[in-house]
C-alpha cells in the first residue's frame, strides 16, 4: 500500500464533519490487484466522522478477536437498481448517515492500538473511516449479475476499498471502509470493508442494517459494547518483532468462484433426504440414528432434534466436492469447517446485540472414501451431532485450549481436503437493507479470505428458506463439480 494512501488515512480525531477528499485517478488499492485492473474510476475520497464525540472508551479485543488478526477485512456488498434520486444527493446522504452511524458503533472509527503489555485493543478516538464514491460506466446491472451458467466476474472485486488489507494493519488503516460505485445503467453497489478482528459476520449486518434504517429516517438500537464474551481473559497474542501476522493461506493460488442457488424446494428436498433413515440392507446410518424406523416422519436425530436444512445443504457440499477432488485418496481425512455464533451457545448467553466476534469454528472430519460414498444422511448426521454438541462446555473447552496456546485463526486448505462455511443464510441481508430506494439486487463480497473449499451462505434474495451458496474451488475440481449430475439437480438453472 503506497504510503500516499496511508498518509491519507491519518485522519484527525478533532473534527466531527465529512470532510471529502477528491481525486480521479484509478484507485491504487485496484491497481495492486494482480490482474488488469477493471474500468473502475475513483472520483471522490473523503473521510467520515462520528457526528457525535464517543464515550465507550477503549474495547479490548477478545480471545474470538484475537484470532482474527491474520484474517483479510471482511469485504461484503450490495447491489441496488438504479436509486430514484441523483448520484450526488446519493453520496451526500450515504456520507451524512454514515457519519451518525459512527457515533452508534464508534469502534469502527477507532484504531488498534498494542499496550505495553502485549493486550490489543481497539481505541474509540474517532479517528474516522473512509468513505469513496467510484464509477463504472462500461458496465451495467446484468453484466455483473450473470445466470448461474458464469462464473462471478472478476469486475466486481474491485468495488470494494482496502483489499488486501489484514486485520492486524488496523493499527494504522481504518478499521471500516465503503466504497460507492455507480455503473453505467444507473445501477449502483455500496461495498464495506470492516476488520475481522473488530467485528463477525452478525455484527457486520448489524451496522449496516442500521445505516440502512438511519439512511430511511429511522433510529435504529445501539449495540452493546460490554466485552462479556471471555473479554476478562489474560491471554495475550504476541508477535515476534511487531511484525504482525500474516494470511494463513496462498492469495495468488488460482480459483474459480461461483453463486451456486437453492430454491426453497430443494432445500426442503435435501433436508427430507438428510432425515431419512435408510432402508437398504448394510447401510450404517443406523449406527448414528439408534435403531430404524419405517415412520417417515421420525427423522430426529440421536439428540432428539432433526438434521437442519443447512446441515443438510452443507452435506451435499462435502459430499460433492470431496468427489470433484479426483486426486484424493479413499482412505485420507477430509475437514468440513462451520462457522457458528456462540452468543445463544454460552451460559449466562450473551447479547444478541453483541458488538465484536463471538465466533468458533466446528471441524468435522472423516475420510474421504466414506464422504464420497456414503449417503447424504450419514454426512449429515456427522454434521448435525458436532452442532448439536457444541454447547456452553464445548464453547469454554476451545477457549481454555486456546488461551492455553494463543494463535491466530489458520485460514485455509493446505492439505488440499477441506471445506470452510462462512456467513450465514440467517444474517438480514436482504430484508434488513433497505437504504430507501427499495431491496438489493444481490449480495456479492470480494476478494478477501478467499481459497480452494472456501464457500460464503447468503440467503435467498426471495426468502422462504432459498439460498446462495458462494463457492470458490480450485479450477479443475469446480470443472469437475459442475458435471456432477447428483449436486447440479438441486441448483437452480
Amino acid at each position: 500500500m503506497s504510503a500516499s494512501l496511508v498518509s491519507s488515512l491519518g485522519l484527525s480525531s478533532s473534527s466531527s464533519s465529512v470532510i471529502a477528499m477528491t481525486t480521479n485517478s484509478t484507485s491504487p488499492l485496484v491497481a495492486a490487484a494482480a490482474s488488469p485492473p477493471p474500468p473502475v474510476s475513483v472520483v471522490s475520497k473523503r473521510a467520515v466522522f462520528p457526528d457525535q464525540p464517543s464515550v465507550i472508551g477503549d474495547l479490548p479485543l477478545s480471545v474470538s478477536d484475537l484470532p482474527m488478526l491474520s484474517c483479510h477485512y471482511i469485504q461484503k456488498g450490495l447491489f441496488f437498481s438504479p436509486p430514484p434520486m441523483p448520484i450526488a444527493s446519493l453520496v451526500s446522504l450515504l456520507a451524512s448517515t454514515l457519519a451518525r452511524g459512527l457515533s452508534l458503533f464508534p469502534a469502527f472509527a477507532g484504531r488498534l492500538s498494542t499496550l505495553p503489555d502485549g493486550r490489543i485493543v481497539i481505541v474509540c478516538n474517532d479517528a474516522g473511516t473512509e468513505f469513496t464514491f467510484a464509477t463504472a460506466e462500461s458496465l451495467s446491472l446484468p453484466d455483473l449479475l450473470l445466470p448461474p451458467s458464469s462464473d462471478v466476474p472478476l469486475a466486481v472485486k474491485s468495488f470494494f476499498p482496502l483489499d488486501g488489507a489484514i486485520s492486524f494493519h488496523g493499527h494504522f488503516l481504518p478499521l471500516a471502509a465503503f466504497q460507492l460505485t455507480e455503473l453505467g445503467d444507473g445501477a449502483v453497489f455500496l461495498g464495506a470493508a470492516v476488520n475481522h478482528a473488530v467485528v463477525d459476520g452478525t455484527s457486520f449486518w448489524s451496522f449496516f442494517n442500521s445505516w440502512a434504517e438511519l439512511c430511511r429516517g429511522g433510529k435504529p438500537p445501539p449495540p452493546d459494547f460490554r466485552r462479556n464474551f471471555f473479554g476478562e481473559s489474560k491471554a495475550v497474542l504476541r508477535f515476534p518483532g511487531g511484525r504482525g501476522p500474516e494470511v494463513t493461506f496462498s492469495v495468488d493460488a488460482p480459483l474459480r468462484e461461483r453463486i451456486f442457488y437453492f430454491s426453497r424446494e430443494a432445500i426442503l428436498e435435501l433436508k427430507s433426504r438428510a432425515n431419512r433413515r435408510a432402508s437398504a440392507a448394510g447401510d450404517t446410518t443406523a449406527e448414528i440414528y439408534g435403531k430404524q424406523t419405517n415412520d417417515p416422519k421420525a427423522t430426529a436425530a440421536k439428540a432428539g432434534e432433526e438434521i437442519s436444512s443447512f446441515q443438510s445443504l452443507c452435506a451435499l457440499m462435502w459430499r460433492s466436492v470431496t468427489r470433484a477432488r479426483k486426486r484424493l485418496l479413499p482412505e485420507v481425512p477430509t475437514t468440513f469447517r462451520m462457522a457458528v455464533n456462540c452468543r445463544h451457545r454460552v451460559a449466562p448467553p450473551v447479547s444478541p446485540n453483541y458488538f465484536g466476534n463471538a465466533i468458533q469454528s466446528i471441524p468435522t472430519t472423516a475420510a474421504v472414501g466414506e464422504v464420497a460414498g456414503r449417503d447424504l444422511c450419514w454426512a449429515a448426521g456427522l454434521l448435525h451431532r458436532n452442532v448439536v454438541a457444541h454447547g456452553n462446555e464445548t464453547v469454554r473447552r476451545g477457549v481454555a485450549e486456546w488461551e492455553a496456546a494463543p494463535r491466530c485463526f489458520p485460514l485455509g486448505n493446505p492439505d488440499g481436503a477441506g471445506l470452510t462455511m462462512g456467513s450465514s443464510p440467517r444474517f438480514p441481508m436482504y430484508q434488513g437493507n433497505d437504504f430507501g430506494w427499495g431491496l438489493p439486487a444481490a449480495v456479492r463480497s470480494g476478494r478477501a479470505n478467499k481459497f480452494d473449499g472456501k464457500m460464503s451462505a447468503f440467503p435467498g434474495r426471495e426468502g422462504g428458506g432459498s439460498v446462495e451458496l458462494e463457492v470458490c474451488l480450485a479450477p479443475e475440481t469446480m470443472a469437475a463439480l459442475l458435471r456432477d449430475d447428483e449436486f447440479m439437480c438441486y441448483v437452480a438453472k
